[in-house]
């Protein structure tokens, strides 16, 4: 009986050890899944990466994760103080990543860049709601919803052709 005590004490503080180890500390997730609310997630074209709204830093905020690695991307500049972060999309290789940014209540459509590591407001002066963007794999179109015509519509914006694209191996794709 005394061993059956023993071991069952060893076993609990084992568990102790294990539940609190660095990995699973408040404030410190380094692992996919956590106790905190994850949602939205978008994955790139390569299956690579994955954003996700997150309130793991005790606010809600975008985040991004190398499946490959199996590690947070560092996404400077990317969520402001004061402003909630939305929707994110990810074009192939996870270069761009397309998401709803509001401060001061009116949504707008951003677009970050993980090379220059600045995000661009796409839709500044834009009439009308507007929700769930959703960037091309090569990161030069963005379609979203839209309530500019008093319903819910489908819009298109076309980055140019003069942007650098986000393609697998980095050659130049011509139009046919």
């Amino acid at each position: 009986m005394r061993k059956l005590s023993y071991l069952s004490i060893v076993l609990s503080l084992t568990g102790l050890v294990v539940g609190c180890s660095p990995s699973n500390l408040p404030g410190q997730p380094l692992t996919l899944n956590s106790r905190y609310t994850d949602e939205q997630p978008g994955l790139s074209g390569n299956g690579r990466f994955i954003a996700f709204v997150s309130d793991r830093n005790g606010s809600r905020q975008i985040v991004m994760y190398d499946l490959q690695q199996q590690r947070f991307i560092d996404l400077p500049r990317l969520n402001r103080p004061n402003a909630i972060a939305e929707n994110p999309s990810l074009s192939y290789t996870g270069r761009y990543i397309a998401y709803i940014a509001s401060d001061m209540g009116t949504p707008a459509i951003e677009l970050y860049d993980r090379v220059t590591t600045r995000p661009q407001v796409l839709t500044m002066g834009y009439r009308g709601w507007i929700r769930h963007p959703s960037i091309s794999p090569d990161g030069r179109y963005i379609v979203f919803e839209t309530s500019r015509r008093g319903q819910w519509d489908v819009e298109v914006f076309d980055r140019g052709s003069n942007i650098e694209l986000d393609i697998p191996d980095g050659t130049p794709v011509f139009p046919p």
